[in-house]
């Protein structure tokens, strides 16, 4: 992969760490804090969402980390090694952790009563949210467990070229 790519990845996984900070120390905080003084009843449950929702930021956070030290290995033209396996299966857990966070608050938000204006509507579309936070973590998850297998099978292949040449 050309040098300028990586770099432009590089910037782009560093934009994006950066903004998550910002999300989480600001923008979660602040909009737990705006939807109480909006409607009271929300307090009970300000804290445990902004809180999962700042571990789900941290989990997208580690998996940028861990794409960031493969492009490294891309760059270093070392990515079919066992090293790699283990940034790949970084990606996986951290993936399944902010999959499983969503699932937990998709069914929280299900079976809990959460008082709301506007006739439900919002945890309506606070579930709906939820839910396609579950799918398409999961997706990515199994994206990558079978990305995974590609990388082992052309490592094993790349091993077997080596020994032959």
């Amino acid at each position: 992969m050309h040098r300028l790519i990586i770099a432009v990845l590089r910037a782009g996984v560093a934009a994006a760490i950066l903004l998550g900070l910002f999300g989480q120390t600001v923008v979660i905080p602040t909009t737990a804090s705006d939807e109480v003084d909006r409607f009271p009843p929300y307090e009970p449950f300000a804290v445990p969402y902004a809180t999962v929702a700042i571990i789900g930021v941290a989990c997208v956070q580690v998996v940028l980390g861990a794409v960031w030290m493969l492009l490294g290995m891309v760059e270093r033209d070392a990515v079919f090694t066992r090293r790699a396996f283990r940034w790949v299966d970084t990606v996986i857990g951290a993936t399944a952790a902010a999959t499983l966070l969503a699932l937990g608050a998709a069914v929280h938000l299900a079976v809990a009563e959460i008082p709301s204006p506007d006739d439900g509507m919002q945890a309506l579309g606070a579930l709906g949210a939820a839910v396609a936070c579950v799918g398409v973590g999961a997706a990515f998850a199994l994206l990558v467990v079978v990305m995974r297998g590609l990388l082992a099978k052309a490592t094993a292949l790349r091993s077997e070229l080596a020994e032959v040449v």
